[in-house]
């Protein structure tokens, strides 16, 4: 059988167009070429490979040539690129993997800070609230669910009015709620009311402070809040401790007043006792004059009315009370003080001298209190003057207008303090005198204190010492502030 072979239909059929168009193919025998497909020229020495073509073709040839010659700069910027590309992955490798490392420990890190400042905040005994400005809870500690009794479920995302707001604190707390949401994000302080889940009420601090994001925007307000229950009861048996102990040196001074004081009241009672027998011998005679018998009665009256003052000032100073702040002249209380003090002062042989201005401001104060540091500091300086050497023997009391405030002095002629007991004079259990407790002084600083006042000494130049008060002048604060002010002044 005899086939005839048509040579470049088989090359034009048989090879792939992407291989003809990077290479070169041709038939060829001992005669020449027989069949070829090439798109343009093959060059001379560019690489070729040939195989036998035998069959099909006795003595034929396939060869396949590369139309160019590789250059050698082409093969070694190839290699180059691939060991570079090589390098690069490797290189990235390495990076992705440094990068994987450091993040796992930064989220490790994280993971720590976060566990950390969760371990602080559940840890603090304060409560801390997050709100917005519609008053929407956004977060809460444990201290603060243990403070008002209510688990963090029920509290986070809850809208005014709140489950631990007191009723009798509801109104003025929707209108603080409604300053802080129109106010300016400054930080502020208040005390209020809060009722657990209990039943049972507390008193609590809240400092509030703006809440600020990531981004610098005012989001709401982080508040801070302390169970003052405790210190606000601590403070008020303080204050009554305080009154109970200025109450018993009111006693003590009374006790030590007491011959004296009988010695005072002796004088209108036994006027009126005189008085009385000469209007009775005045009748018994038959003379009923009404004149002599009116002027008996009336000197009767007067004498009366000085026993009773005496008492009246002696109960007012015993007396146990709340303090009293209103607007006193100090040179009328400083009157009263000496007057209270003006037997004692005849027994000891000291003249008491009274020196005040007549435009001396006004201070805020309670009249007893003040009258009880008076007799107090008075009293020390005439027993200072009668025990020890004495340079004079007046005791002078005098005030002066200073600014915005009213000095007080008590100066004696006594012998002085000594220089050991100078600087604890007004520590408890402290004294000068043999017979003494050590309180009086001590009594005196608290009540000072208590009206936002000094109490110092200092020696007199010409022998002695002087006590001075210092108080703010001004009127007395409202009424309805009074008590507040007494209770963060108490010592």
């Amino acid at each position: 059988m005899t086939a005839t072979l048509a040579l470049p239909l088989i090359l034009d059929r048989h090879i792939p167009w992407w291989i003809a168009e990077q290479y070169g193919v041709r038939i060829f025998d001992v005669s020449g070429t027989l069949a070829e497909r090439a798109r343009r020229p093959v060059a001379e020495g560019a690489p070729q490979h040939g195989i036998s073509f035998d069959p099909p073709l006795r003595g034929t040839t396939l060869q396949i040539s590369a139309y160019d010659r590789p250059p050698a700069f082409g093969n070694s910027a190839l290699l180059g690129a691939i060991v570079a590309l090589a390098s690069f992955a490797v290189l990235a490798l390495v990076v992705v993997q440094r990068n994987a490392v450091h993040r796992r420990r930064a989220e490790e890190r994280l993971r720590a800070e976060m566990a950390f400042r969760r371990s602080m905040e559940e840890s603090l005994t304060v409560g801390l609230r997050a709100k917005d400005h519609n008053g929407r809870i956004l977060y809460v500690n444990a201290a603060f669910c243990k403070l008002v009794g209510l688990p963090a479920e029920t509290l986070i995302g809850r809208d005014p009015p709140m489950p631990y707001w007191a009723p009798e604190t509801l109104a003025e707390t929707l209108d603080r709620q409604r300053q802080l949401r129109e106010g300016q994000a400054v930080p502020q302080a208040f005390e209020s009311r809060f009722r657990r889940a209990d039943g049972s009420e507390i008193d609590v601090q809240v400092f509030e402070a703006p809440l600020i994001d990531a981004a610098g925007r005012h989001r709401g307000w982080m508040g801070s809040i302390i169970d003052i229950t405790e210190a606000r009861r601590a403070a008020r048996l303080a204050r009554e401790q305080d009154e109970t102990m200025a109450r018993t040196g009111r006693l003590v001074t009374l006790g030590e007043m007491a011959s004296t004081l009988a010695h005072e009241l002796n004088q209108p009672l036994g006027a009126i006792a005189s008085y009385a027998a000469g209007g009775l011998n005045l009748l018994d005679q038959g003379r009923n004059d009404p004149g002599l018998i009116r002027g008996a009665l009336e000197k009767m009256a007067t004498q009366a009315r000085r026993a009773g003052l005496i008492i009246r000032r002696i109960q007012d100073f015993v007396k146990k009370r709340e303090p009293q702040f209103v607007a006193l002249d100090l040179a009328e209380v400083a009157a009263d003080a000496i007057g209270l003090l003006g037997a004692d002062a005849r027994e000891m042989r000291v003249r008491l001298r009274l020196e005040a201005p007549p435009d001396l401001p006004q201070v805020a104060a309670d009249r007893i209190l003040l009258e009880q540091v008076l007799v107090n500091l008075i009293r020390n300086g005439m027993e200072a003057m009668a025990e020890g050497p004495r340079s004079g023997d007046v005791l002078a009391v005098r005030l002066t207008a200073q600014g915005e405030t009213v000095r007080l002095e008590v100066i004696d002629r006594g012998p002085g303090i000594p220089e050991a007991l100078s600087g604890k004079l007004f520590d408890p259990f402290t004294s000068t005198k043999s017979h003494g407790m050590g309180m009086g002084l001590n009594i005196c600083r608290s009540i000072v204190e208590l009206h936002h006042g000094t109490l110092e000494h200092a020696p007199n130049p010409p022998g002695g010492t002087v006590f001075a008060v210092t108080l703010p002048a001004g009127p007395p604060p409202a009424t309805g502030d009074r008590a507040e002010a007494a209770k963060e002044a108490t010592p």
